[in-house]
């Protein structure tokens, strides 16, 4: 997969984040129409454009870029909003799986957004 260059999209005006943000409240049917064309979204897509709108519909500015299968550490670490550093130890610890191309260490795009939603999830209290 190639990189594209990213495209900034700056908030919508207030009330028409309101009226998106409105819109989109327990909405589980978004139709996408291309050039008069109806298009079924994966639910991946799906779920990427109804975060996409649901983040403008709050007013916020969107960056929208690829990312490639394989990251370098200090892709993984930007994407994941750590330092290379603190990645590297995880790697090195397993927690995080790594390849190497050489001697240069190579992270999937999978494994760091497993890990974030591993993030996410509060941690279960322990049953006693």
């Amino acid at each position: 997969m190639a990189l594209i260059a990213p495209r900034v999209t700056a908030g919508l005006p207030a009330d028409d984040a309101l009226n998106l943000a409105r819109s989109l409240q327990d909405s589980n049917d978004i139709t996408v129409f291309v050039d008069g064309t109806v298009h079924r979204l994966t639910p991946q897509a799906r779920d990427a454009v109804v975060d996409l709108l649901a983040r403008l519909g709050r007013g916020e500015a969107v960056t929208v870029s690829s990312v490639e299968e394989m990251l370098t550490t200090s892709q993984a670490a930007e994407l994941a909003g750590i330092s290379h550093t603190y990645l590297r130890n995880m790697t090195d610890r397993g927690e995080i799986p790594v390849e190497y191309r050489g001697t240069h260490r190579r992270i999937r795009l999978a494994a760091i957004m497993a890990w974030l939603d591993r993030q996410k999830k509060p941690e279960q209290p322990e049953q006693a």
